[in-house]
């Protein structure tokens, strides 16, 4: 059975929880519809519009109850609107995870076949612990039997989530983590080392980032990239060598090496996709995850990524430098870095200037790379300079927006987009907006009916393809089997440390 989890915007969150939670103590229920964000192994249900009750279409008596009338309406909107019908009701004294009574279970079930008929789609049942906020759920088949998600997430200036206990416990604290626990408890610990991050692009900023996730206890780290490593990334892919080069391999396969090393969960889950976000395998490998690390330069996947963080309701952490040479040769004139979380309730990447989206389909069409087209339309090309030494403070960047969106520091989040320039060492504060018909704040928790900006990716193809022919002579075949036989003594060196409690 594929992983099930449900995801719903702050506002709707509150929305809910001043219905939800009443003054006299009493429970109360309400409807809600939902779309489904289909990933390759994760379903998750994101909530997309609250239907309250009429006067006359639910009784508040302690517990609460509603009338047919009430159902068949929510659900005709629902089906209406191309999406699925979620029921909600509040347990005023619950605290995180919440199980059914006998009465909940006996409601949901009975309601099951029926807005699956007219919907199309499972019914969603949601309690709401109103101790803390929390949110458990579950799908129900149209047979009647529920299915338990492993986690709701809640996405304004924080990520909050609610963990369902038995699905993912909490991970046993580790003595390489006790610096680490005593920056922000136990709890904010075990919340971050649950969630699943995706870095996309595993270049020097993404490398950073997912080595320096993989070191704080986070167990579930991925890397997404199609490229490989030549030795014009050796002055910044820090960990990457001149073997790596030799032997063809793809930076995925230097970070997931690097963060094997780096990891301190005691059973760390460390992905390499060789792929590209871009393509439909991709973007619904991205789907899989909690928070995504975006660290390409490029404005085709950066559209893709900006695109599911408000249709599919999973926060994107972007960021990118540009440094400004003379055009000599001799000399910065400056370097400036950016960093942001795209959301709902935050400018798109669009609205904040980070994205031109007229270069999405010349990016599809690999014109940005056809040095004839940029000579004819009198454009320069991508800007590729970077070092290493600025690279890290874009990293740094990166995870410090991560830290404010899941640990919250002072109680305060996400921060929105922030701005560094070099040669004035100033930091500040971007005053952008949300335009006014924002083409991606307008499908927010739209799921699967989110713009299809996937295709065929052709410079990923041609580079897994050359990548293979090279793997094939001879000198790379001999290369290969003296670094296996390389890394089976070093795993046996490492047994041996650990054996000898080392």
């Amino acid at each position: 059975m594929s992983r099930r989890s449900a995801a719903m915007t702050a506002d709707i969150d509150a929305q809910l929880q001043t219905h939800l939670l009443r003054d006299d103590g009493d429970e109360d229920v309400c409807l809600a519809t939902y779309r489904p964000s289909t990933g390759s192994d994760r379903t998750s249900a994101v909530l997309r519009r609250v239907i309250l009750p009429r006067d006359g279409e639910r009784l508040v008596h302690g517990n609460a109850s509603f009338t047919g009338d009430y159902l068949l309406r929510g659900a005709a909107e629902a089906a209406a609107d191309g999406c699925g019908l979620a029921m909600l009701h509040s347990h005023p004294g619950g605290r995180g995870w919440q199980s059914m009574s006998g009465p909940d279970h006996d409601a949901e079930q009975s309601y099951a076949r029926l807005a699956h008929t007219i919907t199309g789609k499972p019914l969603i049942g949601f309690t709401l612990g109103g101790r803390d906020g929390g949110w458990s759920m579950r799908n129900w088949t149209p047979e009647g039997r529920p299915e338990w998600a492993e986690s709701v997430r809640v996405v304004g200036d924080c990520l909050r989530v609610t963990w369902n206990d038995r699905l993912c416990p909490p991970p046993q604290l580790q003595k390489t983590q006790d610096r680490t626990v005593s920056a922000w408890g136990e709890r904010i610990q075990a919340d971050l080392a649950r969630l699943w991050f995706l870095v996309v692009g595993a270049g020097s900023v993404g490398l950073d980032v997912a080595l320096r996730l993989a070191a704080s206890g986070v167990r579930h780290v991925a890397v997404m990239d199609f490229d490989g490593v030549y030795v014009v990334n050796l002055d910044r892919l820090i960990g990457a060598t001149r073997l790596d080069v030799l032997l063809c391999r793809s930076k995925v396969e230097v970070a997931l090496r690097l963060m094997r090393a780096a990891a301190t969960a005691a059973s760390p889950d460390l992905q390499s996709l060789e792929m590209s976000v871009c393509t439909s395998e991709g973007l619904a490998a991205a789907l899989d995850y909690d928070v995504i690390v975006s660290c390409v330069d490029r404005p085709w996947p950066r559209a893709a990524l900006n695109g599911i963080a408000y249709a599919d309701l999973i926060p994107v952490v972007d960021g990118g430098i540009g440094i400004d040479a003379f055009d000599d040769g001799d000399g910065m004139r400056n370097a400036t870095w950016r960093s942001h979380v795209v959301r709902p309730g935050r400018p798109c990447l669009s609205c904040n200037g980070q994205l031109d989206l007229g270069d999405v389909q010349l990016d599809k069409q690999g014109l940005l790379d056809d040095p004839r087209y940029l000579a004819a339309a009198g454009r320069n090309g991508q800007a590729r300079q970077n070092v290493a030494a600025l690279s890290a403070s874009v990293s740094a960047s990166l995870l410090a927006q991560v830290v404010s969106l899941v640990a919250a520091p002072g109680g305060r989040g996400e921060p929105g987009p922030l701005r560094y320039t070099l040669s004035a060492h100033w930091l500040e504060h971007v005053d952008a907006t949300t335009r006014e018909g924002c083409a991606f704040e307008h499908v927010t928790a739209a799921g699967d009916r989110r713009h299809t900006l996937t295709g065929p990716h052709a410079a990923a193809t041609e580079t897994a393809a050359a990548r293979a022919v090279a793997r094939r002579q001879l000198r790379v075949r001999a290369a290969a089997a003296l670094a296996r036989l390389s890394d089976r003594l070093a795993t046996a060196a490492r047994a041996f440390a650990t054996f000898g409690g080392l």
